[in-house]
């Protein structure tokens, strides 16, 4: 199908997951043209089948959803603003009962608080909070400190002050726009994945590449 003077522009994320077996350009690129028809049509010529069993992994080179673009418009101008490579992972879909996300829920909360609160005690323990306290408070007051004053109290509501303001979270409610520590966390460590993935399919020739 001829498509002179057209110019089309393209746009694929990193990473993409899907709950289908067939995957179409649509699935995977986001396409702007003058000339809508031609996105119409391209979203649903289909890339891969993933198949039932095996790889449900597969890394692409934009170079090779170029050629299938071509072979439906031989003369489009195509323009990629988006990854040069991507990743396309199939997902069966899945539904865990109520019960699954209750346990998983309360599971992470005990790790994550039993993890924090011995953190604290090993940090406290170590530089010996607790006898630094009786040390100052016997300073200012001429009286020994009986392990529960008023600078363990403020020491504890400061402590629990400075965990929430640093990881701008609480119940659901973020305190400001910006992403928390453990969300820059998250996306550095996903960034270094899909990375690795990519140059681990580019060593071993399993890219899905043009020939």
């Amino acid at each position: 199908m001829a498509a002179t003077n057209r110019k089309l522009y393209i746009k694929a994320d990193r990473s993409i997951e899907l709950t289908k077996q067939e995957v179409t350009l649509g699935d995977v690129l986001s396409m702007e043209c003058t000339d809508p028809t031609i996105v119409t049509r391209l979203k649903t010529e289909r890339l891969l089948k993933m198949p039932e069993q095996g790889q449900n992994r597969f890394v692409f080179s934009i170079l090779k959803v170029i050629e299938q673009i071509h072979r439906v418009y031989p003369g489009l101008d195509i323009e990629n603003l988006g990854e040069t490579e991507f990743i396309v992972t199939y997902e069966k879909q899945k539904t865990p009962g109520k019960a699954v996300h209750f346990l998983k829920t309360v599971g992470v909360v005990m790790i994550t608080f039993l993890g924090s609160a011995f953190s604290i005690m090993a940090f406290n323990n170590d530089v010996d909070v607790g006898k630094m306290f009786g040390q100052v408070y016997e300073q200012l007051t001429g009286v020994p400190s009986s392990g529960f004053t008023l600078l363990e109290v403020c020491y504890s509501i400061g402590l629990i002050i400075g965990i929430l303001v640093f990881f701008n979270h609480f119940a659901g409610k973020r305190f400001s726009v910006d992403p928390t520590p453990m969300e820059v966390e998250m996306r550095l460590y996903e960034n270094d994945i899909q990375t690795t993935l990519v140059q681990n399919y580019e060593r071993k020739k399993k890219e899905i590449d043009v020939k």
